[in-house]
């Protein structure tokens, strides 16, 4: 028996999850569970990260978590309790299946057009950081990490899931062509480790391209990996290929902790009336137990929920209405009553059980991943984002008072855009620039330049945030404003 930690959630979660294991005590899963406590009740209680000491701890020594859907209280400054869960614990990799249900009436079911597209969205990074500040009363800045070291380890997950389940495709969705430093690195990761699997075709496609293409031809698409923000999105209209987030089941992957769970929320509105869809934690239970090898029991359990859908039992979300709906509890029913059935579609081989015990890590120190600086490192000067309600000109003219012997003013950009030394009047400004300064003849510079430079500014402008231009070599790891 593997004993994993179980979070019941919050809204629909507690009867969700109830079905679920009922399922699972029903087919004879190996599995005992340990309930621990986390969600918006404990919020409530003061715990600022929505779980118990005692929670955190049991979970980080069993290894797996499988959790009901959470909310985040409203209103209070917390972070949600989902994406922290994430991030504490490294689970780097965000696996979506989405495939076609026969029961389930969808526009592609209609026209025939199967669906099987398996979303890896980096789950760490990009702007779930949650990096935020107001750089003046107008202006409010987001940070958008993206490292080569992150990247590396959810796009080698993705190309090796790929390989496992024999993919014949996968597709990096990015937005390089405007991001061209983040979304550059990641896509650049991509076809470095592409090079690694010649057995896969690997292509990448621009992010509002690609999301043109998953709705007119879903078919074409098999793994796709994405950065963050973009991989929540895709994953959304993902699931609306195959019919709603209630069908939609989720794994998070790392190292030393995975947690399985439904990406649909807590449906506040129908909590406590029993008729709650189980189908998408169900299905995050069963990559659950395929993850610890439970086969067999994988196999059965997905075999009988098919059948069922395609007998026409439905929840009342979902399916042809003429049907009676089906209560939550009376739905897991009918998948228990059917087990040993086999659907006419998409029927998965039974195989026997490899059980995997969750290693245990105890770890004493972070776990630092960081590559290897390969060129030679040089500053080479400084961005400065300064307040002001000036003209550009204006701004200028103070700037160059300050610039010392080892400077030159290159640029000022307002929202990106180059205002200054040329640019249109017809450009609307708000109260924050970025002043681009360089070292003159580009020879390197060094902190205590910068320091010198933000000291002379300060005396002029209120200094709202600093980037250091920095140089690997002959490549420069900054962008240019629009238009310089």
């Amino acid at each position: 028996m593997t004993n994993i930690a179980v979070a019941k959630g919050d809204g629909i979660g507690p009867e969700i999850m109830d079905a679920v294991i009922s399922i699972f005590e029903a087919a004879g899963v190996p599995l005992t569970y340990e309930y621990v406590d986390m969600g918006k009740w404990v919020f409530d209680k003061g715990y600022s990260n929505g779980m118990t000491p005692e929670a955190q701890q049991r979970i980080e020594t069993l290894g797996i978590l499988f959790k009901g859907p959470m909310e985040t209280p409203k209103g209070k400054g917390v972070k949600s309790v989902n994406v922290t869960a994430r991030k504490t614990w490294n689970t780097y990799a965000n696996k979506r299946v989405f495939q076609t249900l026969h029961g389930v009436d969808t526009v592609f079911s209609r026209a025939g057009i199967p669906i099987d597209i398996t979303v890896v969205r980096e789950n760490i990074e990009d702007t779930y950081g949650g990096i935020e500040h107001m750089l003046t009363h107008d202006v409010a800045l987001s940070r958008r990490f993206i490292t080569r070291p992150g990247s590396m380890q959810v796009i080698r997950y993705a190309f090796e899931m790929a390989r496992k389940k024999q993919a014949r495709r996968i597709t990096c969705g990015h937005k390089a062509n405007i991001m061209k430093i983040t979304d550059g690195l990641f896509l650049e990761c991509f076809r470095e480790v592409a090079l690694e699997y010649p057995e896969i075709q690997a292509d990448d496609v621009i992010v509002d391209d690609l999301c043109m293409k998953l709705v007119t031809r879903p078919d074409l698409f098999d793994v796709v990996v994405l950065t963050n923000l973009q991989g929540d999105i895709v994953s959304d209209l993902c699931a609306g290929l195959v019919g709603g987030l209630g069908f939609a089941p989720s794994a998070n992957i790392g190292d030393h902790i995975c947690i399985f769970e439904a990406v649909h929320g807590t449906a506040p509105d129908i909590t406590g009336k029993n008729i709650a869809n189980p189908t998408a934690l169900l299905l995050s239970g069963l990559t659950m137990l395929r993850h610890l090898g439970l086969m067999e029991h994988a196999a059965i359990i997905e075999n009988a929920l098919l059948y069922t859908l395609e007998a026409g039992f439905r929840t009342g979300d979902f399916g042809d209405r003429s049907k009676p709906a089906l209560d939550t509890t009376a739905f897991a029913q009918a998948i228990i009553a059917h087990f040993g059935r086999i659907p006419e579609h998409g029927a998965k081989t039974i195989m026997p059980n490899k059980p995997v015990t969750p290693t245990i890590f105890k770890l004493e120190k972070n776990p630092l991943i960081m590559s290897l600086e390969k060129e030679q490192e040089s500053i080479v000067g400084v961005d400065m984002f300064v307040e002001s309600a000036e003209q550009p000109g204006i701004v200028a003219e103070k700037c160059l008072r300050h610039t010392l012997d080892l400077f030159k003013l290159v640029t000022i950009s307002n929202r990106g855009t180059q205002v200054w030394p040329k640019g249109s009047v017809f450009t609307n400004l708000v109260n924050q620039y970025r002043c681009r300064f360089e070292s003159v003849g580009d020879a390197p510079l060094t902190q205590t330049d910068i320091i010198e430079l933000y000291k002379r500014l300060s005396a002029d402008f209120k200094i709202c945030s600093t980037e250091l231009l920095n140089m690997w070599g002959d490549k420069k790891a900054y962008s240019l404003a629009q238009g310089q």
